[in-house]
This record gives structure tokens, C-alpha cells and sequence, in this order.
């Protein structure tokens, strides 16, 4: 158990110096014309929010090879930029994403799985360090609600529907259909979706605690970078470090995640930017963090 508590003390430590090595980086910016299958663009008042549009219309956003690849691409660049300080992946208001591209999965075997390590690239979403919000409206099905999950937090649309269909295709989830939904829903909710491959309402999805809120379709991605905007108004090293320790919550028991909380929370006291944060609420004004 020390050993453990000490692996998690590290971590919180390298956190610290991932963080403070990104805010030497030179910002970059991104163009739309270097993507096939997403569009991208900074967002809010203060442009800190950048909004990555899946653009397959006419496959509803099935998650082909090459979007996956792209997402991931523009992912690294996000993650670099300082000036970047909340992500938001949404589609369109018919899709979200219907899942992955059954066309392009269709000829494969279990060798070439097995060999080629089959969708473990699709996992980039999940490992990105800053914080990512999934604007969900219309379907968000197999592979779409298993990218959404990925996602920190969900926001959807009033017409959005989520499902694990894969079991009408002869087959499971494969991105975390299984994994990630019990953990969120439970495991008799979760069977049901994986089993039936039904389809829930937006509604459904919040009662569950799969959604952390629901909007109108048409404001959907305004709310998301509202949202963005919020998390960007604190500090970025600090929210990184609070998001890794959300996620060691569904990796660890209860003992282990809160001798991790703890690490990481007596690691903030070696930041500036805790400093001024606590400075701030004495002196009653607001806070000007730096990311240090």
C-alpha cells in the first residue's frame, strides 16, 4: 500500500512538471483546411475554448480510421497549447457520432485485430491531459457513445440518443462500451443497453448520470463553451490536476484514490497559482493565475 501511495504521489509530481513545461510552449494555431473528416476552431471570449466538429455527414460521423486519426492529431496540438484551456468534440445536430464505420470494420479478422492492436488508438480522448467536454446532439450510438464517455463531462441535446447497439452486429463494445458505461450507470442498467442494444433519451441519459445536463439542441454547443469558459477562468495546471484525480477515483479503491487526492492536494502547495488563489480570497479580489 506505501508503494502504491508513493506511485501516486509521483504522479501528481510529474502533473506539476508536464503542466509548468506546457506553459513555456509557443501557441499554435490550427486551420481547417489541414482536416478531411473534422473541423476545428477556437471559441469563447477570450478564444481559450476549442471546439473540434466531427464532418461525415453523410455517414452520420461513423468513426472511420482516418477521423480517429485526426482527432487524435489535433488532440496533441490542444494539449500543447497553452492559450488552449478547454476542448468540446461535438458533431452535428442529426449525430453526434452513429458509430464506428461498419463498412471499413467489416472485412476484419481476429488475426489482424490481434495483430494490429485493434482500436487501442481510439483511447486518445480518454488520455488527453486537459479537460474535454462531449456536445452530444442526435445519435450517439456504438462507437459515438463510447467516444463521449471518453469525455469528461457530456452535455446534450434534447433529442440526443445514446446506445450500445453492438449486439444486433454480432459482436460487443469495443472502446469501452462495457467498461465505462457500468461504471457510470451500474451494472443492471449497463447489461440492458448491451445486451438489448436499446437506445436511451437525453433525458434518460441524465437521470442515469451518464449526462451531466441536457439543453435545447440549438444551444447546445453555446452552453458547452460557456462551460469551457468557466473551467478556463481558473487555473489550468490546477484543473489538470483535478482531473487526474477524478480519474483515479475509477481506477483505484476508495483507500488508495484518497491518499491520491491527498498527495495531490498537499502538491498544489507548491504552486504559485494556489498561493494567489488563497491570497485572493483573503484580500477579497480575484484571482490572476499563471499557471505556475
Amino acid at each position: 500500500m506505501a508503494n502504491i501511495a508513493k506511485i501516486f504521489a509521483n504522479r501528481a509530481q510529474y502533473m506539476l512538471q508536464v503542466a509548468a513545461k506546457q506553459s513555456q510552449i509557443v501557441p499554435r494555431f490550427y486551420s481547417a483546411a489541414n482536416f478531411e473528416f473534422i473541423k476545428t476552431e477556437l471559441a469563447g471570449a477570450n478564444k481559450n475554448v476549442a471546439v473540434i466538429t466531427l464532418n461525415r455527414p453523410k455517414a452520420l460521423n461513423a468513426l472511420c480510421n482516418g477521423l480517429m486519426k485526426e482527432l487524435s492529431s489535433v488532440l496533441d496540438d490542444y494539449e500543447k497549447d497553452k492559450n488552449v484551456a478547454a476542448i468540446i468534440i461535438t458533431g452535428s445536430e442529426k449525430a453526434f457520432a452513429a458509430g464506428a464505420d461498419i463498412k471499413e470494420m467489416q472485412p476484419n479478422t481476429y488475426p489482424h485485430c490481434i495483430l494490429s492492436n485493434f482500436l487501442n488508438d481510439w483511447t486518445r480522448v480518454a488520455k488527453c491531459q486537459k479537460p474535454i467536454i462531449a456536445a452530444v446532439n442526435g445519435y450517439a450510438l456504438g462507437g459515438g457513445c463510447e467516444l463521449a464517455m471518453m469525455c469528461d463531462i457530456i452535455y446534450a441535446g434534447d433529442k440526443a440518443k445514446f446506445g450500445q447497439p453492438e449486439i444486433a452486429l454480432g459482436t460487443i463494445p469495443g472502446a469501452g462500451g462495457t467498461q465505462r458505461l457500468t461504471r457510470v450507470v451500474g451494472k443492471s442498467k449497463a447489461m440492458e443497453m448491451c445486451l438489448t442494444g436499446n437506445m436511451i433519451s437525453a433525458e434518460e441519459a441524465e437521470k442515469m448520470g451518464l449526462v451531466s445536463k441536457v439543453v435545447p439542441a440549438d444551444k447546445l454547443v453555446s452552453e458547452a463553451i460557456k462551460l469551457g469558459e468557466k473551467i478556463g477562468s481558473h487555473s489550468n495546471l490546477i484543473v489538470q490536476l483535478c482531473k487526474e484525480s477524478v480519474n483515479t477515483a475509477y481506477e483505484t479503491t476508495l483507500q488508495e484514490g484518497l491518499k491520491f487526492e491527498r498527495r495531490t492536494f498537499h502538491a498544489t502547495f507548491s504552486t504559485d497559482d494556489r498561493k494567489e488563489g488563497m491570497t485572493a480570497f483573503v484580500e477579497k479580489r480575484p484571482a490572476k493565475f499563471s499557471n505556475n
